[in-house]
């Protein structure tokens, strides 16, 4: 039985991996130790779940496409003086097989039951399918 929890989290604005981990790579975007974070105003309550094993699947153009190991969340305090959450990441992003995902707000959590595999080693440079034919394939149940 899996002891952790993933999350999920749309990719706004990213077109493709490359863009995500451009993104990732300024300093904007990364913690004071220079590891990728993302900011967000909720804080999980499933925490010790999160930091047991935990990955944060994005979703980039509608697709669940790649994930980062979550190595711990810190605390950071707007100019607005409002308590935010930071999700600090493993700079490594490791390509997934694709999955549909309908838009949503925030983060949601995702059980490691309901997470798609890995890309096996060799075919994480692979790109994925066309939106259109990945939809196309999961409405008639192939995917």
């Amino acid at each position: 039985m899996d002891n952790f929890i993933n999350l999920v989290k749309l990719s706004v604005g990213t077109e493709t991996i490359d863009d995500l981990e451009t993104w990732q790579a300024t300093k904007r975007a990364q913690a004071p130790d220079g590891l990728p974070r993302h900011v967000t105003r909720m804080w999980p309550k499933r925490e010790a779940e999160i930091l047991a094993g935990g990955s944060i699947y994005w979703v980039i153009k509608g697709v669940l496409t790649c994930r980062q190991r979550i190595l711990r969340l810190d605390e950071v305090i707007g100019d607005d003086g409002i308590r935010r959450c930071a999700i600090v990441s493993d700079p490594e992003l490791v390509r997934v097989q694709s999955a549909l995902k309908r838009p949503f707000q925030g983060w949601r959590y995702l059980k490691p039951a309901d997470t798609p595999p890995d890309l096996p080693k060799g075919r994480e440079s692979e790109e994925p399918l066309p939106v259109e034919l990945n939809r196309a394939l999961a409405e008639i149940g192939v995917l």
